[in-house]
């Protein structure tokens, strides 16, 4: 007979989702437990494993589709074995991962590998039995290192298919976190007017300092980059012209000022670009912003960030650090009305006081709403935090 499994409820209002990515075909054995495919939500991405062991017969519910909650998804011969109360699920709110229980067997204690979807698959590329692997991860959960030290390729890639020399052009679905980053951009930059000011900033005091100040920050455990003086900045600046720090509400047409100043710091992940933010910076030491924002960009490369660490930014900083180039025109992280970009400091040549000098420069890129900010007034912001980051001093008496 064919037990046909449904999306579960997954709970928080939850009524659809997208079908990320299948882990098995139809005609698979599957055991009881294993992992059988991943959905996308609006709150959470959840891998949920097979509630028995059987035959895949059907899979109703293609890849990059959305399924409702109830709707069939698979229908698995069972050879007359009795549904499941219950199935357990892997649920990743944002980049965080948890172990829960929906309606359809619990499995005992221990018998459940946990292990993100990526590292999963990852192990099925370098052909790795997940089952039995000493995890190096937080209850035990395998990570992808462990995947590639198993494998004896530690730091390794899975080979593409044009690398594996098949002569075709490897195809990426386009869906899950991508495709949420992907719909983001494209409202913001169908909704906002986005326009982009540009400056350069002479650095070479706050490189001074912040040399100064790594001895100090190190003894306290803290690794000190420029970000944290940025950040100060920036809160400065929208202090001085809040219409910086506020959105839009399109349905009751109002701009809306925002009253607290949390700061979104854009960063890599394997997932693709996602936004740690600083709560309350205004509140908040150097030296403390310096250490939230190492523990947020680990907690979000390692794909332990909570909802809460990713989200409220009413300010975002685009950073690229080493790598930040001398332009570019950020996307407006919706629905806020300003971005400010980041790029690389490097030793320039100048002039001062009629002679060429050598001084520590970067420039910063601000992209702002203009349905909802002038452009007189953005620059005016810009120049607020320039003249604050080219003499700290004045920086630190914004502070007191």
């Amino acid at each position: 007979m064919a037990f046909e499994f449904r999306l579960p409820d997954i709970g928080e209002g939850v009524v659809e989702g997208e079908v990320v990515r299948w882990l098995v075909k139809e005609g698979d054995h599957v055991r009881e437990d294993q992992p059988m495919v991943e959905v996308m939500t609006d709150k959470a991405t959840v891998e949920i494993p097979s509630p028995k062991a059987g035959r895949i017969a059907r899979i109703s519910a293609p890849e990059g589709k959305m399924c409702k909650v109830g709707q069939v998804m698979v229908a698995i011969e069972t050879h007359g074995a009795t549904a499941p109360a219950s199935v357990p699920v892997i649920v990743r709110t944002e980049a965080t991962e948890k172990i829960s229980t929906v309606p359809v067997l619990l499995p005992a204690a221990g018998s459940k590998v946990l292990a993100t979807p990526a590292t999963r698959k990852l192990a099925r590329d370098l052909g790795v039995e997940l089952e039995g692997l000493a995890g190096s991860g937080d209850n035990g959960r395998v990570t992808s290192e462990d995947v590639r030290t198993a494998a004896g390729k530690p730091g390794a890639e899975p080979a593409t298919e044009a690398e594996s020399g098949t002569g075709t052009d490897p195809r990426i679905p386009f869906r899950g976190v991508r495709k949420k980053i992907a719909e983001n951009m494209a409202r913001s930059k169908q909704t906002a007017a986005h326009f982009t000011y540009v400056e350069q900033c002479d650095v070479t005091d706050l490189v001074a300092l912040r040399e100064r100040a790594r001895k100090r920050a190190e003894e306290r455990g803290v690794k000190l980059s420029f970000l944290p003086f940025i950040v100060k900045a920036v809160v400065a600046g929208l202090k001085k012209y809040p219409i910086i720090n506020s959105t839009l509400d399109e349905v009751h047409g109002e701009i809306v000022l925002r009253k607290h100043y949390h700061v979104g710091v854009a960063a890599a992940s394997d997932a693709g670009l996602i936004v740690p933010v600083i709560h309350d910076a205004d509140r908040k030491s150097l030296f403390e912003i310096a250490r939230e924002l190492g523990e947020l960009s680990e907690r979000a490369k390692t794909g332990k960030a909570t909802r809460e660490d990713l989200t409220g930014s009413t300010f975002t900083i685009s950073s690229l650090g080493a790598l930040g180039g001398v332009l570019a025109t950020p996307i407006i992280n919706y629905p806020e009305v300003a971005i400010l970009g980041v790029h690389k400091i490097q030793p320039t040549p100048v002039v001062r006081e009629g002679a060429i000098v050598i001084r520590e420069m970067t420039n910063f890129s601000i992209s702002l709403d203009h349905r909802v900010v002038d452009g007189y007034e953005g620059a005016r912001f810009l120049q607020h935090v320039i003249e604050l980051l080219s003499d700290p001093s004045l920086l630190f008496l914004e502070l007191t």
